[in-house]
């Protein structure tokens, strides 16, 4: 089925203006190809290196361009708990690449920091530069030009988006996703945000709220609600980069080593030297990125990727904007309710019907573009699946049901949740902003109150213990932009406005920060560009400024007469304290380089 006329009116439109970008993109790439026949052009020394602890077999093969080499690129660590399970991937790999008659080599290794770690400490201001640093690692591993095709082992925050720009730089390598899993259910989110509401009034102490972070984060996998993490893997699922229905499945299980098995062997079926050669950087493209956003909008994924989107999609020459991300909004259903969008977790998701019987659904009404190439093959209809263990321990696929095993959690297309998608744009004098809006209120996406300015999280928290935040109002959290502090995520907040808003004051929050997947029910205008730092008028506000927020009609304004608005100097912060300690020092240089939030919060610059 085709797609629809609006969606593929946007799609034509990005197309159309890819377009110069997206020709020298793939000049390049098909120069890649023809040049560098991998491992024909290195010289004996050059092999030699490359091969010396393989076996005298493999050197051989590897020698004389025989068999496919895999290049693995990992995120392993064993201190976070979406990384840990990637320990025994590589010996899995391997395996299953001398079973397949290839051969598997890991490439190399790339930082994976986990923002629930830092969310609040200094390590959190270096976040969205690790996706940039995670590219340029992963491309240090594959320069060595060694490899066919390569399998990239990463699941969390900005690990995805930077292997996601790595693959597209090496657009010429066929590429894998090979994902970890989530963790199995644990604290039901909703009870663990309970708690954190107590501590933070006083009413439970640290014992008791360690004890409820730990029932929750509990094992390994990810975390089981919806942000970044999880929506990466539906990303590259409904993006094909993953095989089909391989995004959520457990770690540790039988069918999630026979999914890391298949994978290893499609991606050595689809090198240059078989006979379905499909190349990443010509795989993925304008087709592709908005499947990307259209999955997006219909689970009400994380708000971080309004930027990486951006920024993963210029690594292939291809060109989108927020305006194209907030039309398609406008043209996509919400389907999913998972925490914090309702209270279900992403393992009740997964067997309510999951991303196949989400895949199915937009197909059948459109919404999705059914003719687009993925790692396993022609189309995307072969995602609308179940993958199931098979009695010889292979995977096996089902049609996806044509019933959700549950209504509340993931819906037909015919009884969508709400019409639009559950992400937003705004504009308006203040500039540009994103909002998530699949877990606000319908009755609490317009608010007009006087702003409460802070140029930090902890202001803002300091006061709510001072008691100060009182009546409704606007928080305005300003310099957390990209170059002011690397742009962190303000996750302390959420339980903050949270408590206040639970006691019947009607408020908001509006910043040059981020929030992530994990922004919650308090309506939360992020990504504000441009940013306070670059004398965005964010830094024009007064404590006391009327400031309308209104998710329905996409727009941010504070209603300050225009002339006096603009005659406003704009505010200063100091900032040195964000400049040292805990790696900030090395990090200089990407907060004189980085772009703003709307064009990707990227130090390699736009499509």
């Amino acid at each position: 089925m085709t797609a629809r006329r609006d969606i593929e009116a946007i799609t034509e439109r990005i197309r159309q203006r890819s377009k110069p970008g997206r020709e020298r993109y793939l000049g390049r790439i098909a120069e890649a190809s023809n040049r560098t026949a991998n491992r024909a052009v290195l010289s004996c020394g050059n092999l030699a290196h490359g091969f010396a602890v393989c076996s005298p077999s493999e050197k051989v093969a590897l020698g004389g361009d025989q068999v496919p080499n895999l290049g693995i690129i990992t995120s392993y660590n064993d201190m976070l708990s979406a990384h840990q399970p990637f320990e025994t991937f590589p010996a899995l790999i391997k395996e299953a690449a001398r079973e397949a008659g290839g051969i598997a080599q890991v490439a190399g290794g790339v930082p994976a920091m986990c923002d629930g770690v830092t969310q609040g400490q200094p390590g959190m201001e270096l976040s969205l530069f690790s996706r940039d640093v995670i590219a340029m690692a992963a491309a240090v591993g594959l320069s060595h030009n060694m490899f066919d095709a390569a399998v990239y082992l990463g699941v969390c925050d900005k690990i995805v988006p930077g292997l996601v720009i790595a693959a597209l730089t090496f657009g010429h390598l066929p590429a894998v996703f090979v994902p970890a899993g989530p963790m199995t259910t644990g604290l039901p989110n909703d009870e663990k945000a309970k708690v954190r509401q107590l501590y933070a009034e006083g009413k439970a102490g640290r014992a008791e709220l360690l004890e409820a972070e730990s029932k929750s984060y509990h094992g390994p996998g990810t975390c089981t609600f919806y942000g970044t993490a999880n929506s990466n893997q539906m990303l590259m699922e409904i993006m094909g980069l993953h095989t089909p229905g391989a995004s959520f499945v457990n770690p540790g299980t039988p069918l999630r080593d026979a999914l890391t098995r298949e994978a290893t062997k499609r991606a050595l079926a689809i090198t240059a030297l078989g006979n379905a050669y499909t190349p990443v950087g010509r795989m993925i493209d304008e087709r592709s990125i908005v499947n990307g956003v259209v999955g997006l909008h219909a689970t009400g994924g994380s708000t971080n990727h309004t930027i990486h989107l951006i920024a993963m999609a210029a690594a292939a020459g291809i060109a989108i904007t927020w305006q194209d991300i907030s039309d398609l909004s406008e043209a996509v259903p919400l389907l999913a309710r998972v925490y914090p969008n309702g209270l279900a977790d992403v393992n009740h998701f997964h067997a309510a019907g999951g991303l196949g019987f989400l895949i199915r659904e937009l197909l059948d009404e459109g919404i999705l573009h059914e003719d687009v190439q993925t790692v396993w093959g022609d189309g995307l209809r072969p995602y609308a699946v179940e993958a199931r263990l098979g009695e010889d321990g292979s995977v096996v696929r089902e049609a996806s049901p044509l019933d959700s095993g549950d209504e509340k959690v993931l819906a037909p297309f015919a009884k969508a949740f709400q019409p639009t998608g559950g992400l937003k744009v705004l504009s308006g004098n203040l500039g540009h902003a994103v909002i998530k809006t699949s877990a606000v209120k319908p009755e609490r996406r317009v608010i007009e109150a006087p702003a409460k300015v802070f140029d930090s999280q902890q202001g803002l928290n300091e006061a709510f213990k001072a008691g100060t935040l009182t009546g409704d109002f606007i928080a305005v959290i300003r310099f957390q932009g990209p170059k002011a502090n690397g742009m962190p995520e303000l996750h302390k907040l959420t339980t903050v406005l949270g408590i206040l808003q639970d006691r019947g004051q009607r408020v908001a929050l509006v910043t040059d920060g981020r929030m992530s997947g994990a922004s919650g029910k308090v309506p939360a205008a992020i990504h504000v560009t441009p940013e306070a730092v670059e004398d965005g008028p964010i830094a024009r506000i007064h404590e006391g400024d009327i400031i309308r927020l209104d998710a329905d009609a996409g727009t941010l304004e504070v209603l300050v007469p225009g002339t006096e608005f603009a005659l406003r100097r704009t505010a200063d912060a100091d900032l040195i304290g964000n400049e040292f300690g805990f790696g900030r020092e090395l990090f200089a240089g990407f907060r004189q380089l980085v772009g703003r939030a709307d064009h990707g919060a990227s130090a390699f610059g736009t499509a």
